[in-house]
């Protein structure tokens, strides 16, 4: 196929919807697990912290690991898709992630967490790894790449806006209960299998449609794979300002329902501002494909990252600034986000098929290292965000009970919202600009 050949709608939505079980993953755990931990199991802030950190640092290992697996598997099969049908056991962890046992409370039912969420990573790194590395598998351009990610987004985003509008609904809304959460697990890991399967099929048609010569060789797995491409400038200028985007977006997610209970007195409100953080992506995403069409993919996502700066310090200002233009910020928020996910990862694949790796003998490897980088921002930002509210002295509870808590903590919750993620966020803009393979391929 040409690359300059168009890729079909129909594989293209098959392929995207394996997002929606992957935003799930990513969304509801980086939403809910640190507030599921310190009010619901009265686990303390640090340990909460700790636990969504710890199951992370394995992963800048794992994932290199999973996708030198994933090109064997493509050497010797012929495609990917043996580890995202072992992926597909995601459903289970997730689940299992808030079915903790009714006799498990602080310390203990951290463990549990804990052990839940390292099988999880596990699992949710069999599946992304290769699914990701689909776009450089592809013998398509550097527009194509854009368009595909495009779908990708979209698809993506109508799956982290269900659910993370439904996962508070189903948890208990104003008043959370460890019931609730067990049953939003069993829901949610369901509707996970089904788009995951469906994501399966859609790679199937895609690398029918668009096929690449498949090189024979491949490297070393571990720390030797992840050093290598580390080695490459340009991915590694890309995948560093990558991590930094998504530990402030993991972070500025933790910290939704500590800022709506909190700050604006009215938990229900997580639901809003969750809503209004997603919702606007849905529109903007084939806006930013048009944006990158007509002046590049890095410039677009300069443009996004100093609009998400503007719309955090913003929401720094706290219940002073008024209900409506904080809802106002958050959308400014999500529509940089649309940006941040789509371009980074359409520059990803351009990356790869310029390291002269034919986009097949690397790949996975290359692909690994990226989802490790998002992995660990995962657990950074939450932990980020709970060290802000143990410096503020925030007190841990159980379901049901009520605490006051102090100035100080109130002041952290606000800041660690707008402050903390503006400042990372420049961090990633000065990264960005170190990378300067987009402006000889536009």
């Amino acid at each position: 196929m040409d690359e300059a050949a168009r890729l079909p709608r129909g594989g293209m939505l098959a392929f995207a919807s394996g997002s929606l079980g992957m935003g799930t993953w990513v969304t509801v755990p980086g939403l809910l697990l640190l507030y599921f931990l310190t009010d619901v199991l009265a686990v303390a802030p640090l340990v909460a912290g700790f636990v969504l950190l710890l199951p992370k640092i394995a992963d800048v290992l794992l994932h290199p690991w999973v996708g030198h697996l994933s090109d064997a598997d493509l050497a010797r099969r012929g495609h990917r898709r043996i580890l995202m049908m072992i992926g597909c056991g995601l459903p289970l962890a997730f689940a299992a992630l808030f079915l903790v046992p009714g006799g498990l409370i602080g310390n203990s039912a951290a463990a549990w967490v804990a052990v839940a969420f390292i099988a999880g990573n596990l699992l949710f790194a069999a599946y992304q790894v290769p699914y990701l590395s689909t776009p450089a598998d592809l013998a398509i351009g550097y527009h194509e790449r854009t368009r595909l990610m495009g779908f990708r987004m979209v698809v993506l985003t109508v799956g982290i806006l269900l659910s993370g509008v439904l996962a508070p609904m189903l948890a208990g809304k104003e008043d959370p209960t460890r019931s609730g959460y067990a049953l939003m697990g069993l829901v949610l890991g369901a509707s996970m299998l089904v788009t995951m399967l469906i994501g399966i099929g859609g790679v199937r048609r895609l690398t029918a449609a668009a096929p690449s010569p498949v090189s024979t060789g491949h490297g070393k797995a571990g720390l030797r794979t992840l050093l290598v491409a580390l080695r490459d400038p340009q991915f590694r200028w890309l995948v560093g300002s990558y991590l930094a985007m998504s530990t402030t977006s993991h972070l500025v997610l933790a910290a939704v329902p500590y800022f709506a209970e909190y700050e604006l007195g009215r938990p229900g409100l997580t639901t809003v501002l969750v809503a209004a953080f997603v919702a606007p992506a849905l529109i903007a995403t084939p806006v930013w494909v048009v944006v990158a069409r007509r002046i590049g993919k890095q410039p677009g996502l300069l443009i996004a990252q100093g609009a998400f700066v503007a719309g955090s310090i913003v929401l720094a200002l706290g219940s002073a600034a008024g209900l409506p233009v904080l809802i106002a910020a958050v959308a400014v928020l999500g529509i940089a986000f649309a940006a941040m996910q789509l371009l980074p990862f359409s520059m990803m694949p351009d990356v790869i098929r310029a390291s002269g790796a034919d986009g097949t003998t690397r790949a996975g490897t290359y692909t690994g290292v990226w989802t490790a980088a998002e992995a660990t921002g995962g657990a950074l930002g939450p932990y980020v965000y709970a060290a802000c509210l143990a410096i503020g002295g925030f007190v841990a509870s159980s379901a049901g009970t009520e605490v006051v808590q102090s100035e100080s903590a109130h002041t952290m919750i606000r800041l660690g919202f707008g402050v903390v993620p503006a400042v990372l966020m420049v961090v990633a803009m000065l990264l960005q600009r170190r990378y300067t393979l987009d402006r000889t391929l536009r």
